[in-house]
């Protein structure tokens, strides 16, 4: 390797600080500001154009790829709604499970669809389902408040006639039933008009918390796999970068392993913090134990009738299901860790990865008919499941650009020297217990992930972690794994998150509400990272011990 020149170090380091007041500011498109490098690293001699060109289309941009050409096609034919749908089916529509509903699908969905597609489909369903829920009972309350003046009518009626006998026969029914006294009692225009108050400030806390619980469990549920959202790509993306010789140690089943339980987990404490925020302490009130009442049935009516809607499963839908269910098996099947997997037995020495499995399979979007072909005369064999000008419209190309402008910088900092340097000025964070390293990194990051997109929080961040964890000998996934997880816990701003934009829009939330039940979230999501990380993942990828695999970038000549 050549030698850098001293310059290269602080020309580097302003490249960067440059990229990232850009990335911040959003002064320019994301992507834009992403292909600086293009022009920077030749310019200042850092590195050859030919040679930072070559950065932006790697392995995990393949992977990338393949998995949003899966996700358009699940969008494409409307799987994402009718999986949605049928789940809601079986939850119900009581306001605890129904939020749980809305989590879990909304979690699922954006393990392999965007967070953002994911939020814009849920919310306008579960708009649909406390609309219906209001009205209902609006309308019930109505029924209920007519019924209680005629009975009051009829009561003053005879009670003119006998007034001594019936307060007898009376007082021991209101006891045993104190609910029939307000209808009989004290109905007033007033009080209809106070429950009337109440009902709708019910309902529109209830919209604020399925609104969050949508686009918190989107944000929480896109962690779980390593397609799921572009932090977690970038990270594969950096340790194979400044860690070519780690035998592949991130991949779709090791991510999967680490960040699935801890999703489930984050999910439920959330879901938890959601309902003592929105719904109260009564669990049994709001579970709604017993049987159905005439609202929800009516509220049940509306899922039911937009599951009707989408009529029986498509050929289409069938075989995009299958083409995804195949794809989910090869990756998790690949390099499983404790058995050899298709890959090695088949394609030995890593020629295969997770990127050349999920090309292969979402190109058979392309050669696969949308409905049977009918053989007759004439046989005319119908569309394909994808057409380009539908992935046109739907795929992200600034995201891929992004992903390539990180993987740019990362080359960058180590062809100058940087990423060594600043690996030696974070050497005395080795007094530190690593734990607390991890937790107190993981706070940085989920702050400026705050007030930046995710994906610029992890590009800046990871290289110089990376760094530092060769400089003080711990595991470089025990502080970059955790703060990539950090970098999707943006809960707090309505700017921090297409989905929190989304939730803020629809559901009259206000950016204190946002605020007081992020903060919690972003706590309760740090811990849990950090529990994982210190337990199953410990285990996992052998945090005890410094990979020899991590001396490589250090023992550059």
């Amino acid at each position: 390797a050549r030698r850098a020149r001293p310059a290269e170090l602080s020309e580097c380091g302003y490249a960067i600080i440059l990229m990232a007041l850009y990335w911040c500011t959003e002064c320019m498109p994301l992507a834009v500001t992403a292909l600086l490098p293009v022009i920077l690293f030749p310019m200042m001699g850092i590195m050859k154009a030919d040679k930072v060109s070559i950065e932006y289309l790697k392995d995990s941009n393949m992977l990338f790829i393949g998995g949003l050409l899966v996700a358009i096609a699940v969008e494409h034919w409307n799987l994402h709604k009718r999986i949605a749908l049928r789940v809601l089916l079986l939850v119900g529509v009581r306001p605890s499970l129904l939020m749980m509903g809305f989590m879990v699908v909304s979690a699922f969905l954006s393990m392999w669809i965007s967070n953002t597609a994911t939020t814009a489909m849920m919310l306008p369903i579960a708009n649909a389902v406390l609309q219906q829920l209001r009205d209902t009972e609006a309308r019930a309350d109505t029924r209920d408040f007519e019924a209680a003046a005629a009975d009051n009518h009829g009561f003053e009626l005879e009670n003119r006639e006998t007034k001594h006998e019936l307060t007898e026969e009376k007082q021991p029914k209101t006891k045993a039933q104190p609910e029939e006294r307000v209808y009989e009692h004290q109905w007033t225009p007033e009080s209809q008009e106070l429950r009337r108050r109440a009902t709708e400030a019910k309902y529109d806390l209830l919209t604020k918390g399925m609104s969050l619980s949508v686009c918190y469990s989107a944000s929480i549920g896109g962690t779980a796999t390593l397609t799921g959202t572009t932090p977690n790509l970038i990270l594969k993306g950096q340790i194979d970068q400044l860690f070519p010789d780690n035998g592949g140690v991130i991949n779709f089943a090791s991510w999967f392993g680490f960040a699935f339980p801890n999703m489930v987990l984050m999910l439920i404490l959330t879901w938890f913090w959601l309902q003592i925020i929105f719904l109260g302490f009564n669990f049994k009130h709001t579970f709604g134990c017993g049987g159905k009442s005439e609202r929800d049935r009516e509220a049940y009516a509306v899922m039911r009738e937009e599951y009707r809607k989408l009529g029986r499963m498509k050929f289409a839908e069938i075989a995009v299901l299958i083409i995804f269910a195949l794809l989910v098996g090869l990756w998790f099947t690949r390099e499983p860790g404790f058995i050899p997997g298709w890959a090695t037995v088949l394609f030995p020495d890593g020629f295969v990865s997770d990127g050349t499995t999920a090309i292969f399979m979402s190109m058979l979007f392309f050669v696969v008919p949308s409905r049977m072909p009918r053989f007759g005369k004439k046989v005319k064999y119908p569309k394909p499941l994808l057409n380009w000008q539908v992935v046109h419209e739907r795929m992200p190309w600034n995201i891929i650009l992004l992903l390539g402008g990180g993987f740019a910088l990362a080359k960058g900092s180590e062809e100058s020297g940087l990423s060594v340097w600043l690996g030696e000025m974070l050497a005395p964070l080795e007094k530190i217990p690593p734990f607390a390293i991890s937790i107190l990194l993981s706070m940085l990051v989920a702050t400026f992930t705050e007030c930046s997109s995710n994906t610029a929080t992890t590009t800046l961040f990871l290289p110089i972690l990376g760094s530092m964890a060769q400089a003080i000998r711990i595991h470089p996934l025990y502080v970059m794994l955790p703060c990539t997880i950090a970098a999707s816990l943006a809960f707090m701003l309505p700017v921090a998150t297409p989905p929190n934009a989304i939730a803020f829009s629809f559901g009259n939330l206000k950016v204190i509400d946002m605020v007081r039940t992020g903060f919690m979230l972003n706590i309760i999501g740090i811990l849990t990272i950090n529990l994982g990380i210190n337990t199953w993942g410990y285990a996992m990828f052998d945090m005890g011990n410094f990979p020899d695999w991590a001396n490589t970038t250090s023992t550059k000549p």
